[in-house]
């Protein structure tokens, strides 16, 4: 069974009160070297991985040809420049100078070219774009060209994603492995390069500054746009999955860093003068169980929407920051304040819970006790406290839950296998998406129909991908925010995500460090100061 919200705090409170046993951070270190908590291990390290902490390794040594800036607009990062011709269906990007991987091999064309073709299978805004090309190819060294059947204006923003999936440039020899493959050589042309021997699996990852790197030389930094400095020679990602036990080696100075404070500590952080405490992922944290819609009880999308109905997303997420902090609890399937934000048929979520009603809901449309797999992960406060709501939930509608506890590492790495039960499978996972992720249709993959190309979970629905693809063409924001609403209420249909709110997590780290910028966790232009 997962901790309680009430077990984590009391034992984040012992925590507190005992001697630190943090042997392995708490020896002498350069002044170059900066230590951070991430919220769970590196268990997966290729870019076509979703998880946060993948996505966070991803953009430390990884570069893409654009890339976004603050306010979400693209900025050129790989590239020199670029020209649209013949009414928007050709487009030739060119190759900044000074761009070399972390093997000391030159960036070329072709390895964009291989790099975006891997990314295009399992991305979901990189199949709408490979969908509107007809070729793709590398007619020099500097020169990327896409010729596409039609216009496809939002190319810019596709390659520039910043989030989970991105797309990230390599050679072409690691692009050239199949997507289905995952990768285990890491080799980016970022500022900082991936130190794989120095890996301790569950405990520490290793990053070094990248010699051959050469910053942009225009622009501002911002978000993961602009001149990426790489201030400090080493990072050191030091897994520490007991919350009290991270606050402790913050404050007594061991630690740089700590990406996920439990949201209870964080006004005890605040109070501290050698500490900063700032909300950098502007976006937001939205909360989500995630069904696999392949095998029973959940292939069956009557029984999913019984279950949508039970949510209360005010439980989930007073779960996760306690009632008195900020949380939203209206959240459909777009993130909230985004364009695509819409009411269509919310009442689903916001009324009244009979569970009765809904436990016969479930029976009459053929639920015959089956045991399903619920995986649950316990190292990670803010997905082990909806975990907890979630199994009591679903415990009330009458499912008949196996629920399966283990760190978050394992639950990413098991999230994949479309094998049955009995063969390591899976039924329901508790998570979190970022606010960037749901921006859109062009970028939300967990409310997709698109069957085995799809997210883990793998719904099919024709319904849903027509009006993605109408929301492509849609050429204004009008006829965009109305297709938004319609694919809110096909989702309520379909059910392939339920929703369980959103929330604003800060991170908290040492004053003497300045350049932290907006946008997501990065670590570049971020400096200390004496």
């Amino acid at each position: 069974m997962p901790l309680s919200r009430r077990s984590v705090l009391k034992t984040t409170a012992a925590s507190l009160a005992l001697p630190l046993a943090f042997p392995s951070i708490a020896r002498a270190e350069a002044a170059t070297t900066l230590k951070y908590i991430p919220y769970a291990d590196l268990a997966l390290l290729d870019p076509l991985v979703s998880a946060f902490i993948t996505r966070n390794h991803v953009m430390t040594i990884f570069e893409t040809l654009f890339a976004l800036d603050e306010a979400g607009v693209p900025q050129y990062q790989m590239l020199e420049g670029h020209n649209v011709e013949a009414d928007g269906r050709l487009w030739r990007l060119t190759l900044r100078e000074n761009l070399r991987f972390h093997d000391n091999t030159p960036v070329l064309a072709r390895d964009a070219v291989a790099s975006l073709r891997r990314w295009s299978v399992k991305d979901s805004f990189g199949q709408a774009l490979f969908a509107a090309t007809d070729e793709l190819f590398a007619p020099t060294d500097k020169v990327i060209e896409f010729r596409l059947k039609r216009p496809f204006p939002l190319l810019p923003n596709a390659l520039s994603k910043p989030t989970n999936l991105m797309a990230a440039i390599m050679p072409e020899r690691l692009a050239l492995t199949p997507a289905s493959t995952l990768l285990k050589e890491m080799v980016g042309s970022g500022p900082y390069r991936y130190v794989a021997d120095e890996r301790v699996p569950g405990a520490r990852n290793v990053y070094r500054r990248f010699a051959g790197y050469v910053p942009r030389p225009q622009g501002t930094p911002s978000f993961f746009s602009g001149p990426r400095i790489a201030y400090f020679d080493q990072l050191e990602w030091l897994t520490t999955p007991d919350p009290g036990t991270q606050v402790a080696a913050l404050q007594a100075g061991e630690v740089d860093w700590v990406e996920q404070p439990l949201m209870d500590l964080v006004p005890k952080l605040r109070a501290d003068p050698k500490l900063k405490v700032q909300v950098v992922e502007t976006k937001g944290l939205i909360g989500m169980l995630r069904f696999n819609t392949l095998h029973p009880p959940f292939d069956n999308p009557a029984i999913r929407r019984a279950v949508l109905k039970a949510v209360n997303q005010r439980e989930f997420m007073s779960a996760v920051v306690g009632e008195n902090a900020s949380f939203d609890d209206h959240v459909g399937i777009f993130s909230p304040g985004s364009d695509m934000a819409n009411d269509a048929g919310m009442e689903v979520l916001s009324g009244k819970h009979d569970l009765a009603a809904l436990r016969k809901e479930i029976l009459d449309a053929g639920y015959k006790n089956e045991k399903f797999v619920y995986l649950t992960s316990t190292d990670v406060p803010r997905i082990n406290a909806i975990c907890e709501i979630g199994a009591e939930m679903l415990r009330k509608l009458g499912l008949n839950v196996d629920e399966i506890s283990t760190d978050w590492g394992t639950v990413v790495q098991r999230s994949v296998s479309k094998q049955p039960l009995d063969k390591g499978g899976w039924s329901m996972f508790g998570a979190f998406t970022g606010g960037y992720d749901w921006l859109s249709p062009a970028t939300n993959q967990q409310n997709r129909g698109n069957g085995l190309a799809g997210y883990n979970g793998w719904p099919t629905s024709e319904r849903l991908e027509a009006l993605r693809d109408a929301w492509f063409l849609a050429t204004d924001l009008a006829t965009q925010k109305a297709l938004a609403r319609e694919l809110q209420l096909q989702a309520w249909q379909d059910v392939p995500t339920l929703p369980l709110g959103a929330y604003y997590q800060p991170v908290a780290y040492k004053a003497d460090l300045t350049g932290m910028l907006t946008g997501l966790p990065m670590f570049t232009n971020l400096r200390r100061i004496s």
